[in-house]
């Protein structure tokens, strides 16, 4: 009877998928994220977040233990010096698996893995942008703001006011309906 048993199988035998996570865990390490399929991403995040809680504490069986599991120096070290150091006030939850939708050749689901306190994008603090000035801009847009009901008062009452104190010049309407006869 299969009771209890949790094992994600990924359809492969024993040896491949142990293989295969040793594999992806290394990359995990290295390069702090991958994309892989969404049940990848679930079986690493179980195969990773023991490892990083034995890197914790830096003994020679828990690296003798890592090694076992990773089967690569390189990243061995790289977990005992920098991942440790980093979560070592975490007390859990070392990974975040972020749904990226289905694959295009096969719908497959995709997934993004990451580790938690390598992320840039959420943990990086919000610096304010600078602000440029263009040249040449000696107007000040909000303060000389007027509606187009006052400009049209203004308009109407400086015309009244021209038309009282000019004359209409005859020159001016003489050269103007010859141009509409020619």
């Amino acid at each position: 009877m299969r009771h209890g048993k949790k094992v994600i199988h990924l359809g492969r035998k024993t040896a491949h998928r142990k293989s295969m996570l040793a594999n992806m865990a290394c990359s995990l390490i290295e390069h702090k994220r991958i994309n892989t399929t969404l049940t990848k991403a679930k079986a690493l995040k179980q195969f990773v977040e023991p490892l990083i809680t034995k890197s914790k504490s830096d003994t020679t069986h828990n690296r003798r233990l890592a090694f076992s599991s990773l089967r690569d120096k390189s990243a061995v070290s790289v977990l005992f010096r920098e991942i440790s150091a980093k979560v070592g006030d975490r007390p859990g939850g070392y990974t975040r698996v972020i749904k990226l939708g289905n694959r295009m050749g096969d719908n497959a689901s995709m997934a993004l893995i990451e580790l938690v306190d390598f992320n840039e994008l959420y943990n990086s603090e919000v610096k304010p942008k600078k602000k440029t000035r263009r040249r040449g801009s000696g107007k000040k847009i909000n303060s000389d703001i007027e509606t187009t009901d006052e400009k049209l008062k203004n308009e109407k009452s400086s015309d009244k006011k021209d038309n009282k104190t000019s004359e209409p010049d005859s020159n001016l309407a003489d050269s103007e309906i010859k141009e509409k006869n020619s």
